[in-house]
């Protein structure tokens, strides 16, 4: 099914059903909350009845956002509505347990997402991993369908796009990205405004954060892998929150000559969440992420492995550093 195709099949569920569940992954970032917002408010504005479920909740330094307080954690009795659709998840199982729990009773199933290593698990399923971010496939497809866009929908298109483009500058923004960008500025974005608390709006906890990770900063395969680590024990005693560490791997990434920078994350489960970043199509981050059960796109990726964590890091290095020699 082609993508226009895609579009009026979902277009026709959009019209048919009236109640709709949105859902997002796990430790939600910018465009995974920035996607049920702009979605949610414009089904809102077509007449549907939504509901916005994340299972971790919304993050704190997303609370800025327009429309954000709708935003709910999974509820205990059963979530009834004609569609389930979620979004900027590639795998089922990274909505988390007790979402999936609450909407179990719902047969439909939307998917909508950019990333590479989506497995196809809707009924409907709208993935396009040559897109930078999922909430610029949705600009488009609440363009092609002629559906509403409310403030709170063009703000979190925006915010979504921003976020997941490294403020609009991966490899992955095209053209098409800056002209997403210029209608909703055209449509009344404060991109100034948005842009401040987006991005100049931190807590303290999370420069204390900074200084604890560099601390750990190690530099491998004559300098083009770069990699550090957070455990509990510096969780706790900073009271930091999951998403305090969003967006710092970009520092190391950012280190000359540096190609691959790796972020190793001790959880309270005792399992490593790992983030790993690639500045040469070469190192395909998402085919490595995938042999440890992960995945995502080229050039940004994601694993979560089992601990403890210098096991972790020794299982990947070893493959990251051979991926190197090749260059």
């Amino acid at each position: 099914m082609s993508i226009h195709e895609t579009y009026e099949a979902i277009g026709e569920w959009l019209g048919q059903y009236e109640s709709f569940a949105l859902l997002s992954h796990v430790r939600p970032d910018g465009d995974a909350i920035g996607s049920q917002i702009a979605l949610g408010f414009a089904l809102e504005a077509s007449g549907k009845k939504v509901r916005l479920i994340n299972e971790d909740g919304l993050p704190e330094n997303l609370e800025f956002m327009s429309g954000s307080a709708r935003i709910e954690g999974p509820p205990e009795e059963p979530v009834e509505v004609d569609v389930v659709i979620a979004l900027d998840t590639a795998t089922k199982p990274r909505l988390g347990e007790r979402t999936l729990a609450a909407v179990a009773g719902c047969e439909r199933w939307i998917n909508i997402d950019h990333h590479r290593s989506n497995t196809g698990y809707g009924d409907l399923n709208l993935i396009d991993d040559g897109s930078p971010a999922t909430g610029e496939i949705l600009y488009e497809l609440i363009v092609a369908l002629g559906l509403p866009m409310p403030a709170e929908t063009r703000d979190a298109i925006y915010v979504a796009v921003s976020t997941d483009t490294g403020s609009f500058q991966y490899a992955g923004t095209t053209a098409a990205t800056y002209e997403m960008a210029a209608d909703l500025v055209r449509k009344g974005l404060d991109v100034g405004g948005i842009n401040a608390l987006i991005y100049d709006n931190h807590p303290i906890r999370r420069v204390e954060l900074m200084r604890a990770l560099l601390n750990t900063l190690e530099l491998g395969s004559g300098g083009r892998l770069a990699h550090w680590q957070l455990r509990q024990e510096t969780v706790r005693e900073l009271g930091l929150k999951p998403e305090d560490s969003e967006g710092l791997i970009d520092i190391i990434r950012a280190i000359q000559g540096v190609v691959v920078a790796i972020f190793f994350e001790e959880l309270k489960d005792g399992k490593i969440r790992v983030s790993m970043r690639s500045k040469d199509r070469r190192i395909d981050a998402c085919r490595i992420c995938m042999e440890f059960g992960g995945g995502g796109h080229a050039l940004a990726a994601g694993i979560r492995m089992a601990g403890p964590i210098e096991e972790a890091k020794a299982r990947l290095l070893e493959v990251v550093e051979r991926e190197l020699a090749t260059l």
